[in-house]
């Protein structure tokens, strides 16, 4: 932009040079009529051989020669003028433009400074800041609030993790005491059976408030950000699941299948088992008896988890990982828990920096992808053969 104003104006003053110096310079005709009569005194020098030898009775001629010198010596002078400056004009506009450039670069660096702060930080990383040093001017500004920014979120934060960790144990407590005098209850011999139906079903509704509880917890907990990090081997983390899920899948009726070749990670492992945890009961309650699981763990997706059952609408697909969002909502809640499963798991992807995507089988069901960065070390080349469990 600075270059091409200032060639613009290069050009404008150029053209008002050429206009200026073209009505300044005499045409042949008027300065011969000067010289001829004797007004405008001796001819310039360069037109002296051409004027002076002609003869005195020729004097038509004489005025002739002189007009075309003129009239070659301003179309010389005006062409050289031309040239010359274009060269100027060139030359001023690159050496403008490199000095643009770097006054540009050096005005703008605070500005690269802001933007790379901005792109380090994180809920993880909110104690960064610019404490850009320089005069008072608009970039001075523009740090200053950035970082008051940052102090305000710093502290939002901070008194977020605290409600968690304070929430986590307020209201699991009464929950874990509700379950406790209900189950003293039942044990009584002389509970009637009125009294145990009863009992079920309040256990049952106690079971699925701690399970929501849990889940709004970690919901919360990943949407913070990773507190502790460090290298998980994903793979590992899906074996242990699986086999924790076992029998689950054989009670459903459910085929689980698992491909696992070892996959390094870094992130939070209580996280990434939760997270494999809500794919894999995901995938084993809105399944079909007979059905099957196939969980996959390799490079990039890194994780893998496809699952037969009913027809899913492409339509719907993307709102499955919103809170509280169910495919059919008159299945029952007791079994489809709370609807935080894919919530909590595009959740912990992002904490983790990854993409979380599915798509719909055609034959039914879902495919749920997990792509997450890993950390490039050498690993173990051999891959954990296919292991079935359940049914």
């Amino acid at each position: 932009m600075f270059s091409g104003l200032f060639l613009l104006a290069g050009l404008a003053l150029l053209l008002i040079n050429y206009v200026v110096v073209n009505e300044t310079v005499p045409d042949g005709t008027g300065i011969v009529s000067e010289v001829v009569s004797g007004e405008a005194g001796a001819p310039p020098p360069e037109m002296y051989d051409q004027v002076v030898p002609a003869p005195r009775d020729s004097g038509q001629f004489t005025t002739k020669v002189a007009r075309t010198a003129v009239e070659t010596f301003r179309t010389s002078t005006m062409r050289q003028l031309l040239i010359a400056s274009g060269i100027a004009l060139v030359g001023a506009a690159a050496i403008a433009a490199l000095l643009g450039w770097l006054t540009a670069r050096r005005a703008l660096r605070p500005v690269h400074t802001i933007t790379a702060t901005a792109r380090r930080l994180g809920a993880e990383s909110l104690d960064r800041r610019i404490n850009l040093d320089g005069p008072q001017d608009e970039l001075k500004e523009l740090a200053d609030t950035f970082d008051g920014m940052l102090d305000r979120l710093a502290a939002a934060f901070e008194g977020q993790r605290r409600f968690v960790a304070n929430a986590s144990h307020e209201l699991r407590t009464p929950l874990a005491v509700q379950r406790t005098l209900i189950e003293v209850a039942m044990a009584d011999p002389t509970a009637s059976p009125e009294l145990l139906r009863l009992g079920q079903h309040l256990l049952h509704t106690n079971e699925r408030s701690e399970r929501l509880i849990e889940g709004l917890l970690v919901l919360a907990r990943s949407d913070q950000g990773l507190v502790s990090q460090g290298p998980v081997r994903l793979d590992e983390v899906v074996a242990s699941v699986l086999r924790s899920t076992g029998g689950m899948a054989a009670e459903q009726g459910v085929t689980v299948v698992s491909r696992l070749e070892p996959r390094l990670v870094f992130g939070d492992q209580v996280l990434l088992e939760r997270l494999v945890t809500n794919l894999v009961h995901n995938a084993l309650h809105h399944n079909e008896p007979g059905g099957s699981v196939v969980v996959e763990v390799g490079d990039q997706p890194a994780l893998t988890v496809t699952n037969t059952g009913a027809v899913v609408p492409a339509d719907v697909v993307p709102g499955l990982f919103e809170p509280f969002r169910r495919l059919d909502r008159s299945r029952r809640a007791g079994r489809d828990g709370a609807g935080l499963g894919l919530s909590i798991v595009r959740s912990v992807t992002r904490a983790h920096r990854g993409v979380v995507s599915a798509e719909p089988n055609l034959g039914g069901g879902l495919r749920i992808t997990v792509h997450l960065p890993g950390l490039h070390r050498a690993l173990s080349p051999a891959s954990a053969p296919a292991e079935t469990l359940g049914v």
